[in-house]
This record gives structure tokens, C-alpha cells and sequence, in this order.
């Protein structure tokens, strides 16, 4: 399973609202399209939007921005290792920090679909989250939303410490990533809610129609269910049936034909119960 990878860039920590800049002198603020596909617009974007875990009720009053770039020279993603943070393989947990700790991936989009929170992550992630909505609408899975997705390492910062403040160390850890560590950084990862809203970031999640057809269906657009509910000792968190991650369709097709649970077991890695 060895293919070249790229080199993830170095960026500063993307900060402050996120600015939309024009297409041909005209802002082109739209919502996620409910059909699933992404518009032929395109523009830069400039700063990554602020994000919260967990996140208050979400709203759909805020206008989303369909197919949007938001880094310059895009590449096409490749493969790669476990240990390359610009790898759709790459493996991290409490053991595996990103390196460097603050790597933001250089082809980060902004994903045609509703959401809560800006829908970014890399292009190919973006591409085939849009197909699934699509797909989920037309197979009984009903509608989804974005709840949070790409998250700098400096949103971690303030993710992570905020759940430090509520539960204390300890129990923070069993529910979000320390910075540096976490999934949401390499922009292939996805925390998904029903629409309209219910078991937001919540277990039940897995019992509702989306719930349950993403569990079923995800790896056919190369998605994998992260955290299951009996991984625990693996993977270091508890039970997150919202929370998918892009390995690529052809890794996650091998990942289901396997009848694999966690990707520490899928590339033969350790178990990274603990930092």
C-alpha cells in the first residue's frame, strides 16, 4: 500500500472571520446547494471561519459559499503513508501528532453542502462528501449537514481548552483531540448532523435514518467510520458516530471488504489509548 505522497505545507494559522473574495466583481455568498452538487464557481478565500466543539444548535441563516478555494496552487492529492501529513492515509491519534504540529493542507476547499460550520476540507474529501449528501437524499438517508470539519491548529487551541474548562483534563480527552493531534487538521475529516437538527454531536446520532446510513454506506465514498462505539481502547475516544474520515474510495473499500474497525488495525499501527 506504499504510493508517493506530497509534502503538506507549512501556513500560518489561519485566523480571524472568513472573507470571501469576488468572482469577477460580483460576491458569490450562496448556500449549500440541496441537490448535493457543487457550483462552477470558484474563488479564494482568505482566513479560516471560526468553529466551536460542541457546537450550540446550528443555523442555516448563514450564507454557505459552494466550491470555494480557499489555498492558492491546488495539486492533486495523493495516497501516500501513514506518517505524511498530506497523505489521504495519514494516521493520527494520541500517539501520532501531526508533524510539524501546525501543517495546513494546501488544497482546502470549501465543500457544496449545508452546514453549520464552513464545510472545509481537501478537494478530494470535499468532492466526495458532496456526492454522498446527494446519494444519502436519494437512498432514505435523509438530509445532512456539516456540523465541523477542517480546524486549524489554532482552533484546537481553543476546541480542546474549552473542554478542559468543562469536564477537566481527563474526561477532555476521552472527547477531543489535544492540538496537534487531531483529525480535523488534515482537512479529511467530517463531523456530520441530520437536518433538521437532532443528536447534534450527541450517540444517538447512530440510531437516526442519517445515522444509520452513513454507518451502512460511507466506505462507497471513501469515508470511514472513525471512533466506533467498542474502540475505545484503541483509538483513545469514546463512541462518535458522526465523525467520518476520507481514506480514499479504494482504502475504504478495502477497509469495509476487511470487516476493519479502526485504521490503527487497518495499518497494522498501535493502539493509542493514551498522549
Amino acid at each position: 500500500m506504499t504510493v508517493h505522497g506530497r509534502r503538506a505545507r507549512r501556513a500560518a494559522p489561519f485566523l480571524g472571520a472568513l472573507v470571501l473574495v469576488t468572482v469577477l466583481g460580483c460576491a458569490a455568498l450562496v448556500r449549500g446547494p440541496s441537490n448535493g452538487s457543487a457550483p462552477e464557481t470558484r474563488a479564494t478565500v482568505a482566513a479560516e471561519p471560526p468553529q466551536t466543539e460542541p457546537a450550540p444548535e446550528p443555523t442555516l441563516d448563514a450564507p454557505q459559499v459552494s466550491g470555494e478555494r480557499i489555498s492558492p496552487t491546488p495539486r492533486a492529492p495523493q495516497e501516500g503513508s501513514v506518517d505524511d501529513p498530506a497523505s489521504l492515509f495519514v494516521v493520527v491519534n494520541k500517539q501520532r501528532p501531526l508533524r510539524p504540529a501546525d501543517v495546513v493542507p494546501d488544497d482546502l476547499v470549501i465543500a457544496g453542502v449545508a452546514s453549520a460550520n464552513a464545510p472545509v476540507l481537501r478537494a478530494q474529501a470535499a468532492r466526495a462528501l458532496e456526492e454522498m449528501f446527494a446519494v444519502a437524499r436519494t437512498e432514505g438517508g435523509g438530509s445532512m449537514l456539516v456540523q465541523s470539519a477542517y480546524r486549524s491548529y489554532t482552533t484546537q487551541v481553543s476546541v480542546y481548552d474549552g473542554w478542559v474548562s468543562r469536564l477537566g483534563a481527563e474526561r477532555a480527552d476521552l472527547q477531543s483531540a489535544r492540538p496537534g493531534h487531531s483529525e480535523h487538521q488534515t482537512g479529511l475529516a467530517v463531523d456530520i448532523s441530520p437536518s433538521p437538527t437532532t443528536c447534534v454531536l450527541q450517540a444517538c446520532f447512530g440510531t437516526t435514518a442519517q445515522g444509520r446510513w452513513l454507518a451502512a454506506n460511507a466506505w462507497r465514498f471513501g469515508f470511514v467510520l472513525r471512533y466506533p462505539e467498542t474502540e475505545t481502547a484503541v483509538t483513545g475516544y469514546t463512541y462518535e458516530p458522526w465523525h467520518f474520515r476520507f481514506v480514499g474510495p479504494e482504502a475504504a473499500r478495502r477497509y469495509h471488504d476487511a470487516g476493519a474497525t479502526t485504521l490503527e488495525s487497518f495499518f497494522g499501527l498501535p493502539a493509542a489509548p493514551t498522549y
